[in-house]
């Protein structure tokens, strides 16, 4: 059994100071919902034998503030879906559980791919996923079953 957990960055400015969308930062509304994530990270003894981060401003802002120490992959950002999918089936097999954070189209659609079912995930959400496998290179349609979907909107 391996286990694929997705966070999507948190609420975003909608212009960076450069201009680029790489260098986008977290608004105030992020900068209280990745903290929040966080804890409830904590709350519920999640825990990942690895995390996968976007190098993008925003995603590493999530991951820091979440408490989340990550590796980054830049194959992460403005990832499409089949590339997010070749990410997952690449680990390792003594991987067991996986944490990525990015985003979205492509975190929603990997989702959606996995669980067979459309998924619509907003700013700062988590989703958990079950994928019944022994290797992540048999991860792939309709293969996943969700275990949770958090929103920062619906945390007490």
């Amino acid at each position: 059994m391996k286990s694929l957990t997705l966070l999507r960055h948190a609420k975003t400015e909608r212009h960076s100071d450069s201009g680029r969308d790489f260098d986008r930062r977290l608004n105030d509304r992020g900068r209280e919902d990745a903290p929040r994530m966080g804890q409830e990270i904590d709350r519920l003894g999640l825990s990942f034998d690895l995390i996968l981060c976007s190098p993008a401003a925003r995603a590493a802002e999530t991951a820091q503030m979440a408490g989340l120490s990550p590796a980054f992959d830049e194959r992460i950002y403005d990832a499409p879906t089949g590339r997010l999918l070749d990410i997952v089936q690449d680990q390792q097999v003594g991987t067991g559980r996986l944490l990525m954070i990015g985003h979205n189209p492509g975190f929603e659609q990997l989702a959606s791919l996995l669980l067979g079912a459309q998924v619509d995930m907003p700013t700062g959400s988590l989703i958990e996923i079950d994928l019944p496998v022994d290797r992540w290179q048999e991860a792939g349609t309709r293969t996943g079953k969700l275990v949770r979907f958090l929103k920062p909107k619906l945390l007490d």
